[in-house]
């Protein structure tokens, strides 16, 4: 099978244009809007879990809203076996990704934006050239499979999660102290049965000048903890530019989202952030997501009550009808939006 194959449709076309038909097929696409390159590649802060100062990460998640992590508890062999059967899995055909990952697995490409059942959101006006897996780690044990790469691939997911989840937990529970958070609205803010794992794949080629690998956003969790492979692409915006960030072997790269900023009164701030291909070789990526618990009520002095399902049905609204997502600003108080 060639690596073509192994696209969906629309990559494929896009992968084999001439210049003339790429403009003509990414009509549809999304624009680059600010291309501008990030200025250059940054050493953002590091936080190290062993030795973790309630300071610095305070410090680090009201000024930058990013992260490296390093000391993180996960054993070097899970990670390298975890990325291996990523790509091999991803290298699958586009029809045997269809065809194998099943409920409660869901393959999508072209958005990062899902609808609560894993499913890509239709409608959507922009393409993002990506394509992944969405994994719900609390339903992963329902998932079955005869063939052995996705019976491992499913073993490395459920050991790489309940380390994410540690990390995430441990993390949330020293901001719960710097912000002086509420025993009650604490225990609710962070859920790890909503945990989920996203692995991503970004093609490489001539489309790097053409669409973004994902379009600049800022995520909509609690906490994004991201393994990013050597090939990088991950920039985020800070100061009026953009940063790339420095691709490190064996450390994690870990976000504020917005449901953080909101919990936080706006003391730690969401970041923005974007992927960009690149020419010469595909990117992979390996991301766990974490959000409040279900029905939970998040009240800050700065955002109307709403709980994470009522940003979420905002989100995919907004992201249908316009293009992209307002996110917080359409619940905050005393707002034109």
């Amino acid at each position: 099978m060639s690596n073509l194959e192994s696209y969906p449709p629309v990559f494929r076309q896009l992968k084999a244009s001439t210049p003339p038909q790429l403009a003509e097929l990414n009509n549809n696409s999304n624009s680059m809007g600010d291309t501008a390159q990030a200025s250059s590649s940054v050493d953002i802060p590091v936080v190290d879990l062993e030795c973790l100062s309630l300071e610095k990460l305070g410090e680090v998640c009201k000024e930058w809203g990013i992260f490296r992590l390093v000391n993180h508890g996960i054993p070097p062999s899970l990670l390298s076996k975890l990325e291996e059967h990523v790509k091999r899995v991803l290298s699958l055909s586009f029809e045997s990704k269809q065809a194998l990952l099943t409920n409660p697995l869901s393959y999508f490409w072209g958005t990062p934006l899902l609808t609560p059942t894993g499913a890509a959101l239709t409608g959507a006006l922009n393409i993002n050239w990506l394509e992944g897996i969405n994994v719900p780690l609390c339903h992963l044990q329902q998932f079955e499979s005869e063939d052995p790469r996705l019976h491992d691939f499913r073993h490395y997911l459920e050991e790489y999660g309940r380390h994410l989840s540690r990390i995430a937990t441990t993390l949330f529970e020293a901001m719960v102290k710097n912000l002086n958070l509420g025993p009650k609205q604490s225990e609710s803010s962070l859920d790890e049965s909503t945990g989920f794992i996203r692995v991503y794949r970004y093609p490489s080629g001539s489309l790097a000048d053409e669409a973004w690998g994902m379009m600049e956003h800022t995520d909509s969790s609690v906490l994004s903890i991201v393994n990013q492979d050597q090939v990088g692409g991950l920039e985020f915006f800070k100061d009026n530019e953009w940063l790339l960030v420095n691709a490190i072997s064996g450390t994690l790269v870990v976000n504020v989202g917005d449901m953080l900023q909101a919990i936080s009164d706006d003391q730690y701030m969401s970041v923005k952030h974007r992927v960009r291909t690149n020419k010469q070789a595909e990117r992979f990526s390996i991301c766990y997501f974490v959000f409040p618990a279900k029905g939970s009520v998040i009240r800050s002095s700065k955002y109307k009550p709403f709980t994470y399902t009522d940003f979420q049905q905002q989100v995919q609204h907004d992201t249908k009808t316009l293009g992209y997502k307002v996110g917080l600003q359409r619940f905050k108080l005393n707002a034109a939006v």
